[in-house]
């Protein structure tokens, strides 16, 4: 009995290593993955060769046309081991169909498909889904071929179509076979510096156009923080679906921005909207008000204060506004659902406000293409007295008057019954989020020790109240400690006293009392003096970075130290100055003095809240100088 068990461990023993020999890498295999690996030493993974068919079928019923993707890749691992997640998303316009992993052999896999939601904060969850997998690449040459299958139930949906993946690849083709049923452009973008051919046939059978792309030796994506949308940097079509035939009737998609718009006011139209269930509110907010400003600034920041705000931006829902009276009593929306419970109780109010579609700095794409990737996002304009003001409620403590960064300067589209209205939202200068910090100081024992003022402004403002109102009242004292104090030991701060932590219009001011110590040591007849605990931006230069990096919006910060000298000592040097002045950006660092009392003066101007790839070898020059500027420190020498 035991040989017998013994004989089947080997028999299966043997069995498991047969077939792993039958998916271990081929020499040639191998000699390429030491190829690749010596070509692309930071990559893991490379997609050898990846092809897309992209085909249209009409759905008669509905009077859709139906998109059918199909993909196939095969991925070598040019490292010792890798582990991988593959994915594909969808959501209610979409089905996954197939999405299997094949061994080298072309055996499938066992691997797990997961199939979840997802879900935003663990609170809310939509109908976009994932579809993904783990591929485990045990040794270097080792490969999986991915096959896929998507289908898009109106194209509508189905925007874009990018060349590039996350991984390097080495050959792409993507064909897209077009009936001569459908009236369907598409517009190239981002292909200059790429290796991409295009190639246009006819074929009588199908009674189709026949494009195909192939592009090769494409990078993989870039894993980089704070970086423009992917509309900038890679390669991809737009696809324009403008019309179809069917049925001997020729049926409209989005062939100029008003059929956009009237699919958008279709949605808008289909809302079951209630809003006297909002009256009752309104009038709490707006009876002890003296103007119509302050009607509007306190419908505008209870919605600010009140609804939380849930990302919701696939399917149907990505572009239907949720009711009112809906986001009203949940206390919880998306930018739509937020956009429309403003609009409604402004309206409540007596003053005409309108729903607002826009896209963020994110999309690089204006509403000069009719197409639903022309906006992800969606705001309130207000009309009054021939002016429009733009209010977004997401945009938390975001004073009336006052734009985010994310959409200054973006087209948007303005609800205008059967017709629209395009305009632009302001851009605004970065002198409007001044910050600054003054510091008198005087030298005690090792330390400084004086008083300091800091002043906020529009955006600056709008992130500090955001932060410190992110905390529980009991926690919010302690945590404005340690803000001022940057979590530093050396540093003491007391006596604080600030503005309203809660006015979103007012200069916010923070008064406070501070010790810097261990920032001052006497040698002889020298005092050493280390002025400057900020240090603003000395470590921030850019290495092997490729894209722009993108702030969070335009900065000016102005800081002004001044230091008594002790009677009896004089400044024997003052550090070189720094002065730098862009298109995109100002730095000024110097120090002056008058009678006894030195002036540190810093300056920080990011113009347009971007910092461009061509400008970082002369952004890290000016660092290494400030740097340098920063480690230098004030010699007082006994007179």
């Amino acid at each position: 009995m035991i040989n017998k068990f013994l004989l089947l461990i080997c028999i299966a023993f043997l069995n498991t290593s047969f077939a792993q020999k039958k998916t271990d890498p081929l020499p040639e295999d191998l000699t390429l993955a030491k190829e690749l690996k010596s070509q692309y030493s930071d990559d893991d993974i490379v997609v050898l060769n990846s092809t897309e068919k992209v085909t249209f079928q009409r759905n008669k019923k509905e009077n859709k046309v139906v998109v059918t993707q199909k993909k196939h890749e095969e991925l070598i691992n040019i490292s010792s081991r890798s582990d991988i997640q593959k994915y594909i998303t969808y959501t209610g316009e979409s089905s996954i169909q197939q999405f299997e992993v094949f061994y080298r052999n072309k055996k499938e896999t066992q691997f797990e498909i997961q199939d979840e939601a997802i879900s935003d904060d663990d609170m809310f969850h939509h109908d976009a889904r994932v579809k993904y997998t783990t591929l485990d690449f045990p040794v270097q040459g080792y490969k999986y071929y991915v096959e896929s299958l998507k289908k898009t139930k109106d194209i509508k949906y189905f925007t874009n179509i990018y060349f590039t993946d996350r991984y390097q690849t080495q050959k792409k083709e993507v064909k897209i076979i077009v009936p001569k049923w459908l009236n369907i452009e598409f517009k190239e973008i981002n292909f200059e510096g790429y290796d991409i051919y295009k190639e246009n046939t006819f074929d009588n059978k199908l009674n189709a156009s026949i494009i195909t792309y192939t592009i090769k030796n494409t990078k993989g994506e870039y894993d980089e923080k704070q970086s423009p949308g992917p509309s900038y940097l890679y390669p991809h079509i737009l696809i324009l679906a403008k019309s179809f035939k069917s049925n001997d009737k020729s049926y409209t998609l989005f062939n100029e921005t008003k059929d956009l718009y009237s699919w958008y006011k279709s949605l808008v139209n289909s809302m079951d909207e209630h809003p006297i269930a909002l009256k009752e509110k309104v009038n709490e907010l707006t009876q002890n008000a003296t103007s119509d400003e302050e009607k509007i600034k306190n419908i505008y920041y209870w919605v600010q204060d009140n609804i939380k705000y849930i990302a919701f931006e696939d399917g149907i829902a990505g572009f239907k506004p949720d009711e009112s009276q809906n986001v009203f009593k949940k206390r919880y929306g998306d930018c739509k659902g937020m956009a429309n419970l403003t609009r409604q109780m402004l309206k409540q109010a007596g003053f005409d406000a309108r729903l607002t579609w826009i896209g963020t700095k994110r999309i690089a794409y204006d509403y000069s293409t009719p197409s639903l990737s022309v906006d992800n996002h969606m705001i309130c304009t207000l009309i009054k007295d021939g002016k429009k003001i733009f209010l977004d409620g997401t945009q938390k403590f975001n004073s009336f008057g006052e734009y985010a960064e994310r959409i200054q300067g973006k087209q948007v589209l303005i609800e205008n019954g059967n017709d629209y209205i395009l305009e632009k939202v302001p851009t605004i200068p970065s002198i409007n989020n001044e910050e600054t910090y003054h510091f008198s100081a005087k030298i005690n024992n090792n330390a400084l020790v004086g008083n300091v003022s800091r002043t906020y402004k529009g955006e600056s403002r709008a992130s500090i109240l955001h932060y410190f109102n992110s905390f529980k009242t009991d926690n919010k004292e302690k945590e404005l400690t340690n803000y001022l104090d940057n979590d530093d030991k050396n540093l003491s701060v007391s006596n604080i006293i600030t503005s309203d932590l809660e006015n979103r219009d007012n200069l916010l001011t923070i008064d406070y009392i501070l010790s810097q110590q261990n920032s001052v040591s006497s040698f002889d007849n020298e005092i050493y003096i280390d002025l400057d605990y900020k240090k603003e931006f000395g470590k921030f230069e850019f290495k092997n970075r490729n894209t722009d990096y993108l702030f969070s919006h335009k900065k000016h910060i102005t800081s002004n130290i001044s230091l008594e000298v002790p009677n009896g000592y004089r400044l024997s040097e003052f550090p070189k100055p720094i002065q730098v002045d862009t298109d995109n950006y100002k730095i000024a660092v110097q120090y002056t003095q008058k009678g006894n009392i030195i002036t540190y003066t810093k300056t920080f101007i990011l113009k347009n809240a971007i910092l461009k790839k061509d400008d970082f070898e002369a952004w890290n020059q000016t660092i290494k100088a400030l740097s340098t500027l920063y480690r230098e420190q004030l010699i007082l020498t006994k007179a």
